[in-house]
C-alpha cells in the first residue's frame, strides 16, 4: 500500500499511515463517545509500525479511563479526535487511527462489525455483526485482530 496521509479538518495533524489497515470497527462504548463527542467511533486499527506517529506537538493525549494502556489524542489546535495509540500488557502495540482523519473510503475496508453495541445512543442499519457487552465486545476484537493476522 502507499502511504496514505491523515489530516485533520484544520490540517494542523499530519501523519502517515504505510500499511493497509488490520481491519475497521464502529464503537459504541462511552469512552469512545464521550473521546469523539459522537455517538460511535468508525475505527481503523493498524500495527504501531504501519503509522508514522505525528510530532508530539501536534496532538494533545488523555487517558479516559485507567489504566493508562490506550493514549486517545485530539489535534492540539482543532481538537478533533486523531489517532489512539494501545500499550495494553500482553497485547501487541496497536495505532487506530479515526475515520475522519483519512480523505475518503476509497481506500479503505469495510467495518467487519459494531463493539459494545449495548451502549449505542441509536440502531445502525447495516448488516455487520453487533457485538453487545463489554466481554463479547473485547472477545470479538480479539477474533477480528487474531484473523487479520495478529501483529
Amino acid at each position: 500500500m502507499n502511504p496514505v496521509e491523515c489530516t485533520c479538518s484544520c490540517g494542523a495533524t499530519r501523519f502517515q499511515t504505510t500499511g493497509e489497515p488490520l481491519f475497521r470497527f464502529i464503537c459504541h462504548c462511552t469512552v469512545c463517545q464521550r473521546f469523539n463527542n459522537a455517538p460511535f467511533a468508525d475505527i481503523l486499527v493498524h500495527r504501531t509500525g504501519d503509522v508514522v506517529l505525528p510530532p508530539a506537538r501536534d496532538v494533545n493525549f488523555d487517558t479516559y479511563k485507567p489504566p493508562p494502556n490506550v493514549q486517545r489524542g485530539k489535534c492540539a489546535t482543532c481538537g478533533q479526535p486523531a489517532i489512539v495509540v494501545f500499550a495494553a500488557p500482553f497485547l501487541p502495540k496497536l495505532v487506530t487511527v479515526l475515520r475522519p482523519m483519512f480523505r475518503s473510503d476509497a481506500e479503505l475496508p469495510s467495518p467487519v462489525a459494531h463493539l459494545f453495541y449495548d451502549k449505542r445512543v441509536s440502531d445502525a442499519d447495516d448488516p455487520y455483526p453487533k457485538h453487545q457487552g463489554y466481554f463479547r465486545s473485547q472477545i470479538a476484537f480479539l477474533k477480528y485482530l487474531r484473523s487479520a493476522g495478529r501483529p
